[in-house]
């Protein structure tokens, strides 16, 4: 069985702390796949905030994730804090991917928890359509 490879870009400008709740954890004792993807929304989040946006309004455009990927190396347990580095790229018409490299720390330095990307689609949420990436926001996200 093929399993999902992430390609990250080599440069991530933005990154954010996230601690693990006690809510996280899952009957086996650390973070389930359910609740990393649930991390990868707060930083989704963070990162657009620390544009100005949300993903109902990146720069006069709403967002729908149209796909996700993760690559699961590390457990993570409650009481330990998520690096989250963030990227965009891969720009389209009508939408991008995001990367995220999520890191903990380690007795001996760091290690990479999960890597993850998600494809993002840009969409009118009034006229329920599929609109083009605003200009203003592909200029900002790429420099990122």
């Amino acid at each position: 069985m093929g399993r999902v490879k992430i390609e990250l870009p080599e440069n991530f400008r933005f990154s954010c702390e996230i601690p693990v709740r006690i809510t996280d954890i899952n009957y086996g004792g650390h973070t389930g796949n359910d609740t990393l993807l649930s991390l990868i929304h707060e930083i989704r989040m963070q990162f657009l905030c620390h544009f100005g946006y949300t993903e109902m309004d990146m720069a006069g455009a709403g967002l729908i994730m149209a796909d996700a990927a993760i690559e699961f190396r590390k457990e993570l347990f409650y009481g330990e804090s998520l690096t989250a580095f963030v990227s965009a790229g891969d720009f389209s018409k009508i939408g991008f991917d995001l990367y995220y490299k999520l890191e903990k720390k380690t007795e001996t330095g760091t290690a990479i928890v999960a890597l993850a990307k998600t494809g993002m689609i840009c969409y009118d949420y009034s006229r329920k359509k599929i609109i083009a990436v605003p200009e203003e926001a592909r200029q900002k996200l790429e420099s990122a």
